[in-house]
């Protein structure tokens, strides 16, 4: 092992936390109990896999050895409380030899896992925050971070959240075939903002998660299996295609490289195929909806052989449909991205201005590029001051900080 056991041990259970928590949470019916054996599981994993596989630093199969371990002492915890308090269920539980609750008609305990958050009877924003703590294993900093929050605010939501399950006494069983599609757009929201934390990782760590990518790409094309008719389920599974196809060349030396200046020939062809057949389907059906019409979008980038080849026109035209959908000023903002490259910069500065943004990064972005061709280097140094502020990326820290400093004096 080439890296600090210890950060080897973390990067591991990382990867392998949501699986692990799925895992528990079918098995023993707990969050609760599922979090704290997995917690148990990493403090054991950081003593004994040094010890134990000095050369490799952790055992053969690390996460079936993290799986059986949590179980261990999550097995442990119940008989302790049974003897304290003669949790009687509990006992039952551990002894119980009868299989496990029938897995319907999702198999993958992570996506059941991911439906069972997304219960009608929990607020919106609370799914999506307990199923990015529990599946995609963000922190509760980062949660807070995506959902422009402080963290304490998100912690006592995730808490409640946690108790409302365990106090209404929601089950952890499959939902059933015809529950699926009243539940499928949470579900699709939670994975994009998965994937988006992988692409655009928040905090000091590595600029890009690919475990958050490729976990939020894999789950999507499991929901597709499971709905294949679902038009939105295509689109956000295109969506995410077309954007990993550019994540290999997306960061170079650890600054962030923009669409514009990316190796195109390292884009992964692959993916841009498979998207670009899953756009056509969509298409061919003609029922647009909002993944759809981002995947399209996608789609008109990664089709142009260079960036001054890319179809703009209808890049906006795509920006317009999607705007009657869900007329909100994010979409208002990218949609003057794209008015930039027709109708120049000062036309879309008048745009963007107008927009209640004034908080949010990628608003003092554009405003600073916009100006920065406008040749206004004062104005433009501010608003990369603002979006450097509330930009915590390292890697897009550091494309902001260079083009600052490249501003001319004034």
């Amino acid at each position: 092992m080439s890296e600090d056991p210890r950060s080897a041990v973390e990067r591991i259970f990382r990867d392998e936390y949501g699986r692990l928590i799925a895992s528990l949470v079918r098995r023993f019916g707990d969050i609760d109990i599922a979090e704290d054996a997995a917690g148990e599981a990493l403090v054991a994993a950081l003593e004994k896999w040094p010890r134990d596989w000095p050369e490799t630093g952790e055992p053969p199969n690390p996460g079936a050895w993290l799986t059986t371990t949590a179980g261990n002492r999550a097995i442990d915890r119940l008989r302790r409380e049974k003897l304290r308090d003669g949790k009687h269920r509990a006992a039952v539980m551990i002894e119980d030899d009868t299989p496990h609750e029938p897995t319907g008609v999702i198999e993958d305990d992570r996506l059941r896992l991911i439906f069972t958050c997304c219960h009608p009877s929990l607020a919106p924003e609370a799914r999506i925050a307990l199923t990015l703590r529990l599946l995609g294993g963000l922190t509760v900093a980062e949660i807070a971070s995506a959902f422009l929050v402080q963290e304490t605010t998100m912690a006592q939501r995730i808490t409640r959240a946690k108790a409302k399950i365990k106090g209404a006494h929601i089950p952890y069983r499959v939902p059933e075939a015809e529950d699926l599609p009243a539940r499928v757009g949470a579900v699709l929201a939670v994975l994009l903002l998965i994937f988006n934390e992988g692409y655009l990782s928040s905090g000091d760590g590595d600029p890009v998660r690919e475990e958050l990518t490729g976990e939020a790409i894999r789950l999507a094309r499991i929901l597709h299996e499971l709905l294949p008719a679902d038009l939105e389920t295509t689109g956000l599974l295109a969506m995410l295609l077309l954007t990993e196809a550019r994540r290999s060349v997306r960061v170079r030396g650890g600054e962030l490289v923009p669409l514009d200046e990316q190796d195109r020939g390292g884009w992964d062809r692959a993916l841009i195929a498979e998207g670009h057949t899953l756009v056509r389907q969509c298409l061919a059906a003609n029922r647009p909806g909002r993944y759809q019409i981002l995947a399209a979008v996608n789609a008109v980038h990664t089709d142009a052989p260079t960036a001054t080849a890319t179809d703009w026109s209808q890049v906006v035209a795509l920006y317009d449909q999607l705007a009657r959908l869900d007329p909100s000023p994010i979409v208002a903002l990218n949609r003057a991205v794209a008015v930039a490259e027709i109708d120049g910069p000062e036309v879309a500065l008048a745009i963007v201005d107008r927009l209640p943004l004034d908080g949010y990064h990628a608003w003092h972005v554009t405003r600073a590029e916009l100006l920065r061709r406008l040749g206004r280097s004062a104005d433009a140094r501010t608003q990369y001051d603002a979006a450097l502020a509330v930009c915590d990326n390292v890697a897009e820290r550091a494309y902001l900080t260079r083009r600052r400093g490249q501003l001319a004096p004034g």
